[in-house]
């Protein structure tokens, strides 16, 4: 999930990244108002929320509060790119039957996010459980005291 994140967040401050998400967060409701910062800003706003993230992930690795941040701040983030597939006009085709249709390279692309979703709500249902809550509460002593011997 962190490389996804960084090598995802570092493209958003070139060029070619932040004129293919330009339509998506132009149309989508949820994050249009980036558009006050123009095409390169709203990228680079893009890009460093989710570099943010890889590093929350990275650091919840050993502090379970900020893993749980970190799975939420990801959350949302697939959240979001799995509404673009709803809200950006011409990704999604209907068949005859009126069924959706995964007609274009960006929806396919996007698709993706469901997954992503998945595994990041579980990382966060992980982060919030008990035990995590526990080795938090305890400073991860583990880490701390180094391996022991069963």
């Amino acid at each position: 999930m962190v490389a996804i994140f960084i090598w995802f967040g570092i493209q958003k401050f070139t060029p070619y990244a932040a004129e293919a998400i330009a339509p998506l967060i132009s149309h989508s409701p949820f994050m249009s108002w980036l558009g006050v910062f123009g095409v390169t800003g709203e990228a680079r706003v893009v890009g460093t929320i989710e570099l943010v993230t890889a590093a929350a992930l990275i650091i919840g690795s050993v502090i379970p509060v900020v893993s749980a941040l970190g799975a939420a701040m990801a959350s949302v983030t697939f959240l979001l790119t799995t509404s673009f597939v709803l809200t950006t006009p011409g990704i999604t085709l209907a068949s005859p039957t009126g069924f959706p249709i995964i007609s274009t390279l960006v929806e396919q692309f996007l698709l993706k996010d469901v997954a992503l979703l998945a595994a990041c709500l579980t990382l966060l249902l992980a982060s919030l459980s008990p035990r995590a809550s526990a080795a938090s509460a305890t400073g991860n002593r583990r880490f701390a005291e180094g391996p022991t011997s069963s």
